[in-house]
């Protein structure tokens, strides 16, 4: 081999080389967010053991590939609540995409539809719920239980207008979390972005910076209902025709309540590590609710989705599908909505080749593979 053919490829002065899997973008992202909004995208509550966790939980988990399969090229296509998509793969409801991004949730939106995944719009968007669905193709809409129940049917009715195909009703924000690096920084939302989906000036004290106080979490305080029980969920369902998701499941206890309350899926989820410090990594909490659901209602898993192999570990462990958050973000500030496509496209690539390397012809056989725990250096 000669000495040239060693040397490293001529990359031009002052450009990164372009991402190859989706780690790369939260390098890219940091470089270009102000470091209060980077703290915000990034961080988790207290001491940030669960958001630690939820990495160190899938790390863990070793996939017993099959061989002598004859699978060349593996289909990625895969059914969530009813509707296939090209791959097992949501991108998970996120607030205030304005922050990352000028074009926000219209370009990640759009992204996702181009990439035939769903996305979910945040009740917490900076862009109203008729611009994103326009700007997607299937998009769910997250709903967060406020006080005002008139807002909350207001809400309802324009995500059905706009055509959304699935409700997501997250049930783990009681309160916000403590969110350390928040409090530190006085972070508030700046004023060019808005809270679009809610009434002008209900979003105020999100944008009220106080020394000491995270302007989001007072903001939340104000807006969202601390005491939404099982039967604000009935009536929810009495109320949505179209599948109807629990996100922030992780006691089997209340997957099983949930499924028996006529849901279509349960999201496994710890809010990205930005709830209760000290709840279990999802990955670790999924196999227990898998197996207490027993079929009854899907079954998808969100916090710490890095990439094609954690899709793989996740369907192997019993999910129908992940939802994939802030990897999504980084490459929404890194490139906006070619940003977007670009981590999209990396991620259907890397799930493709970790069925093909597990021997799955496609997602259905990848839920049949066995599982061990390997040791994490």
């Amino acid at each position: 081999m000669s000495e040239t053919s060693l040397s490293k490829p001529d990359v031009p002065l002052g450009e990164p080389p372009a991402p190859a899997g989706l780690a790369d973008f939260a390098d890219l992202a940091r470089a270009v967010l102000p470091p209060e909004v980077w703290d915000f995208v990034d961080g988790g509550s207290g001491a940030e053991t669960t958001l630690a966790a939820n990495r160190r939980a899938l790390d863990r988990v070793g996939v017993l590939p099959r061989v002598l399969r004859g699978v060349a090229t593996p289909r990625t296509e895969a059914r969530l609540l009813g509707a296939t998509h090209a791959l097992p793969v949501a991108v998970a409801p996120m607030a205030y995409q304005r922050l990352l991004h000028p074009d926000g949730e219209t370009a990640l939106a759009g992204a996702a539809g181009a990439a035939g995944v769903p996305y979910v719009a945040s009740t917490l968007s900076s862009a109203p719920i008729g611009e994103i669905a326009a700007a997607g193709g299937t998009v769910w809409f997250q709903l967060y239980w406020l006080r005002d129940r008139g807002l909350v049917t207001d809400l309802l009715d324009r995500a059905r207008a706009a055509g959304c195909a699935a409700l997501v009703l997250t049930v783990d924000v009681p309160i916000l979390g403590r969110r350390l690096r928040d409090v530190r920084n006085s972070f508030a939302i700046p004023p060019h972005v808005i809270a679009a989906n809610l009434p002008a000036g209900r979003d105020d004290l999100a944008h009220a910076a106080t020394p000491g106080v995270s302007a989001v979490a007072a903001h939340t305080g104000e807006v969202f209902a601390p005491a939404v029980t099982w039967a604000d969920l009935d009536w929810l369902r009495e109320r949505t025709p179209v599948p109807l998701v629990v996100k922030g499941v992780l006691d089997p206890r209340d997957a099983v309540r949930a499924a028996e309350a006529g849901v279509d899926a349960v999201v496994v989820s710890n809010h990205g590590g930005r709830q209760l410090d000290g709840a279990p990594a999802s990955a670790a909490a999924l196999p227990g609710v898998v197996e207490a659901v027993a079929g009854r209602c899907e079954v998808l898993l969100d916090s710490g989705v890095r990439g094609g192999v954690d899709v793989l570990r996740a369907l192997a462990l019993g999910a129908h599908g992940v939802l994939v958050g802030r990897p999504m973000l980084w490459a929404l500030a890194a490139g906006g909505r070619s940003g977007a496509e670009t981590a999209l496209s990396l991620l259907a690539g890397e799930f493709r080749d970790a069925l093909a390397l597990a021997g799955c012809a496609d997602p259905a056989e990848a839920r049949d593979l066995r599982t061990t725990t390997v040791e994490c250096a």
